[in-house]
């Protein structure tokens, strides 16, 4: 794919990068549209403590970044996600992952999040920009009711002080460059 004066070429349809189905017909004009407008959005207007953008200048592959929030267990750290969209966007949400490990209970080792609107509560409405500032949310607020790691949720509930220093400890070890 290549950026010529604003305009994003879509030339790289079909080199293994999970969409799941071709990138032809009206949903991928619609979708690539879309996405073209976020991108100029978000760049021109970063969510505070966010960037996003392209990865290797794929319109359906963003990289995103999330500067952990101030007085939180996570403050400081600097946490890398990987956005995936498919041509069904904004219709169907994107698939969206941590990169950079971090220690919390709706987040798996594998860095999947369990957040009610990248799935049954998404909505055409919702922006890259309206996620990012969802999941800055749910670092300074998680959801032990809905955990996605049993286990960190129960410390949280449990024992919040040993929760937050096994938190800030994930922090320094993986999220500080």
């Amino acid at each position: 794919m290549t950026e010529q004066k604003g305009i994003i070429n879509t030339e790289n349809k079909g080199r293994g990068d999970g969409l799941e189905d071709s990138l032809d017909g009206p949903d991928h004009f619609k979708s690539m549209k879309r996405l073209q407008k976020e991108l100029v959005e978000i760049t021109r207007n970063p969510p505070p403590l966010c960037t996003a953008g392209l990865k290797d200048n794929h319109l359906y592959e963003w990289t995103a970044t999330i500067i952990g929030p101030p007085d939180s267990v996570y403050e400081g750290g600097v946490f890398t996600l990987d956005i995936k969209f498919t041509k069904h966007y904004p219709f169907k949400p994107p698939k969206i992952k941590f990169l950079t490990r971090i220690y919390h209970c709706n987040v798996s080792r594998s860095g999947y999040i369990c957040l009610d609107i990248l799935n049954e509560n998404w909505t055409p409405a919702l922006t890259v920009r309206s996620l990012l500032l969802s999941i800055c949310s749910l670092m300074s607020d998680c959801n032990p009711g809905d955990p996605l790691v049993p286990p960190i949720a129960s410390l949280y509930l449990t024992n919040r002080e040993e929760h937050d220093r096994r938190a800030r400890e994930y922090t320094h070890k993986y999220a500080f460059q």
